[in-house]
């Protein structure tokens, strides 16, 4: 698809539209890269630089003209589960290159339209199992314990009343933003709640005799390239990285169709994206991902949302978007280790509360059990024992009532 649009040039297209759109995404990307990383367990400068990778690699091949490519809430949990399963992230990287094989085959086949085939209730539940996944997960970071704490296993001991301060702040100041018709100076509200928690974390720790380790922060090497991880590639045959990297790749491919899908029915100009192309772009971003030290990524809806409402027209934006990334972590890494992970972890509940909205579930329950079941099913089935499965209960309720449905016609 063409960098421009009719009656500009690739210069004026980027200027009028693409240059302020991927600098939106940009100001988006950077909280939810770093936080999604983190939530991941996996170093902070391996979210930033699947952001990277989407802007150049993904862009490069991609034919969608509207849908980033990045980290995304999706696929956190997959990531933690999988690198808890293989004992390291340097193993769970190879399982990226493995899930980036299968998304290039799926593309090779001509296997895109399988998209069509997924019901849209079992693809909600999918989605709304992840976005409970994610708010438990990051509950326990916004109350000062690690990441590896459990919400059930939060003790007096593991919470730090500093970092719930914090947390409590930049959940209000959310609220409070949330509710104004637009945020100030028209940036995003995860960048001012960033931009007031790093304040506050300063303040508190300046200004009070509380320890810094009171109040975790992300940390980022000074040479981003220093604290790259490699895959350790001595385990690339093992049955374990495939039995991780398949269900990613599926996963992954399933987050990219539908972002696209959805992206496509808000472009002015009408464009359609290649389905397959799409896939074959998708795998070879992951595979690179894998091989320079970055957790998975896909089309993302939440940034390619704010791409749209931004006026971007073309893949311009996607190239601005990973520029300013990768300027970031080279010129100003110092900067975003002032960023509390209590901070990130606000960043990233609502994120997966607007994954689970109650207006789901609402509406799916208005359109009676023949849909709400089957998402009932997945959502469960997601929580309970794992994406995977819970899809496949979500596919095997809807089959059954189809069938019930079906017989007594």
């Amino acid at each position: 698809m063409s960098l421009s649009i009719p009656g500009k040039t690739v210069f004026q297209t980027w200027r009028d539209h693409d240059f302020f759109s991927g600098l939106s995404v940009f100001l988006v990307a950077i909280p939810l890269c770093l936080g999604l990383a983190i939530a991941s367990g996996a170093p902070p400068q391996a979210g930033l630089l699947t952001g990277v990778i989407g802007g150049f690699v993904v862009a490069s091949l991609s034919r969608s003209s509207l849908a980033i490519s990045g980290p995304e809430a999706g696929l956190v949990a997959i990531t933690a589960a999988g690198i808890a399963t293989l004992g390291s992230f340097e193993s769970f990287l190879l399982s990226i290159i493995a899930a980036g094989l299968i998304q290039i085959s799926l593309g090779i086949f001509k296997l895109g339209s399988w998209i069509n085939y997924v019901p849209l209730t079992v693809m909600k539940g999918m989605i709304a199992g992840l976005g409970l996944i994610l708010i438990g997960k990051q509950i326990p970071v916004a109350l000062g314990a690690s990441a590896l704490v459990a919400i059930q296993n939060l003790t007096l001991v593991n919470i730090s009343i500093p970092a719930v301060i914090l947390s409590l702040c930049c959940f209000a100041f959310y609220l409070i933003l949330k509710k104004k018709s637009s945020a100030p100076l028209g940036l995003p509200l995860s960048l001012w709640v960033v931009f007031l928690g790093s304040l506050l974390s300063v303040v508190i720790l300046k200004f009070s005799s509380i320890s810094s380790e009171a109040i975790v922060r992300v940390q980022i090497p000074p040479n981003i390239f220093s604290g790259i991880k490699f895959p350790e590639w001595s385990r690339l045959t093992e049955l374990k990285i495939w039995q991780v990297g398949v269900p990613l790749g599926i996963f992954a491919s399933l987050e990219a169709l539908l972002c696209v899908k959805a992206i496509d029915k808000r472009d002015i100009l009408n464009r359609k994206t290649p389905l397959d192309r799409e896939l074959v772009a998708q795998g070879v971003g992951n595979i690179f991902c894998g091989i320079l030290g970055a957790i998975p990524l896909t089309a993302v809806i939440v940034r390619s949302a704010v791409n749209v409402d931004a006026g971007a027209r073309t893949r311009l934006s996607f190239f601005t978007e990973g520029l300013l990334l990768l300027l970031a972590i080279l010129l100003f890494p110092w900067a975003l280790n002032y960023i509390p992970q209590a901070t990130l972890a606000i960043v990233l509940i609502f994120t997966g509360y607007n994954l689970t909205l109650p207006s789901i579930y609402r509406d799916l329950w208005h359109q009676g059990w023949k849909s709400f079941a089957p998402f009932v099913a997945t959502v469960l089935g997601v929580l309970i024992t794992g994406l995977l499965n819970g899809v496949l209960i979500g596919l095997i309720v809807t089959f059954l009532i189809e069938r019930k449905f079906t017989a007594s016609n």
